[in-house]
């Protein structure tokens, strides 16, 4: 989503400067590539590049490529044959062995709905969404929609396509996945065309809220807003709780306790750091989050006997926690990086729950067997 929110950010800088611009998007990939579908690069007529689709091996042939499809004001797939040993003829060196499609998209300001415009409806709220991007592999140069299509859970199908021309059975996959939170690649045959739709599910960044606006909590704060994570402190002091102190947290709460969870919306991507320093502060607090179904994580930092200290006197106040409510705390948090200063125990930290909440084993990728990335799950043909 930081890439998606930085293309935003771009757009609308570009658009008030009257620069002309094409969207770069991964949506395809056979074997293996640094990015994967669903990667997005903004370019402007001037050169200037937002998001990546590669390592930085394809930027400046797509910087070409990206040009061409501004001053033609047509989508264009193109195909680059990362396997191939002779990649010179690219005027780049690959290196990935695999097979990565990228659509260029022009983009214009002037247009009411455009693949920028949904993916700003995408991010205007926190919620989940589906983007569906069509294409031809079998003919690339066919006019196709590209990104055309955005399902949301809350709102009516935002689309520059009538939904009767490309089917109602494209509609129901991207509900679907929205349903189920996976992204897909299918083949649907419109016609006489067989067209490929990348069907994104796409989740909003990371609500990362810090309890503790201590010194220590700088850098995890930092870590967060690199990662673009969304993040909020929270302490009872408002002296150490403000935006002087943390000018880059999207939102600094002074509160007691109990008055923390009135100001938070909490969702599955939602996840908790208690570093306080404040005993009582951390248990008061600790005594709702464990209310909450939808948090897998709850960070408590500090040494193990503090956390079985907090679980014993929850105990004594009736508050068994199940299996499950503590496999959503950990304590001490982060992970074992034998980590000495601030700086790397909110790496520990941030690593930690992005492990979590990927739902990977966090282990050196020299020793998975299976390969890195998931690829989307490939559907049959649909004939529309």
């Amino acid at each position: 989503m930081k890439e998606i929110l930085d293309i935003i950010a771009a757009y609308t800088i570009a658009s008030r400067e009257g620069k002309r611009m094409a969207l770069a998007t991964v949506v395809h990939v056979e074997g293996s590539s640094y990015r994967r579908p669903g990667a997005r690069m903004l370019v402007t007529d001037d050169g200037m590049l937002t998001g990546a689709i590669s390592g930085g091996c394809l930027e400046g042939d797509a910087l070409r490529k990206a040009l061409l499809v501004i001053n033609q004001q047509q989508n264009k797939l193109v195909t680059y044959d990362t396997s191939d040993e002779d990649d010179a003829k690219f005027g780049v060196q690959l290196g990935c062995n695999g097979i990565v499609h990228i659509l260029f998209e022009p983009i214009n300001p002037e247009q009411d709905i455009h693949p920028v415009t949904l993916l700003q409806e995408l991010s205007a709220k926190r919620q989940e969404g589906v983007l569906v991007t069509l294409f031809s592999l079998s003919q690339p140069q066919l006019t196709v929609p590209g990104t055309c299509l955005l399902v949301l859970p809350d709102t009516a199908v935002s689309e520059h396509i009538a939904a009767a021309q490309y089917g109602q059975e494209l509609l129901a996959d991207a509900n679907h996945a929205l349903l189920t939170k996976k992204s897909f690649i299918s083949d649907y045959l419109f016609g006489e065309h067989l067209l490929t739709a990348f069907v994104e599910f796409i989740r909003p960044p990371v609500s990362l809220v810090i309890a503790g606006a201590g010194n220590d909590a700088f850098p995890l704060a930092g870590i967060a807003r690199i990662l673009g994570w969304h993040t909020t402190i929270v302490d009872g002091r408002a002296t150490h709780a403000n935006l002087q102190r943390f000018p880059h947290a999207d939102k600094v709460i002074v509160a007691k306790p109990d008055g923390v969870l009135a100001q938070v919306s909490i969702d599955d991507q939602t996840v908790f750091v208690l570093m306080t320093h404040n005993y009582n502060y951390d248990l008061a607090l600790l005594k709702q989050l464990v209310k909450q179904d939808q948090l897998c994580y709850i960070g408590s930092l500090g040494p193990k006997k503090k956390l079985e200290r907090m679980i014993t006197e929850l105990g004594e106040e009736g508050i068994i926690l199940s299996i499950a409510q503590l496999s959503s705390i950990f304590g001490p948090v982060g992970l074992d990086l034998a980590a000495e200063t601030a700086e790397e125990i909110a790496l520990s930290i941030a690593a930690e729950i992005k492990k979590v909440l990927s739902r990977t084993s966090g282990y050196s990728l020299r020793d998975k067997q299976e390969p890195i990335h998931k690829h989307p799950r490939e559907r049959n043909i649909i004939d529309l």
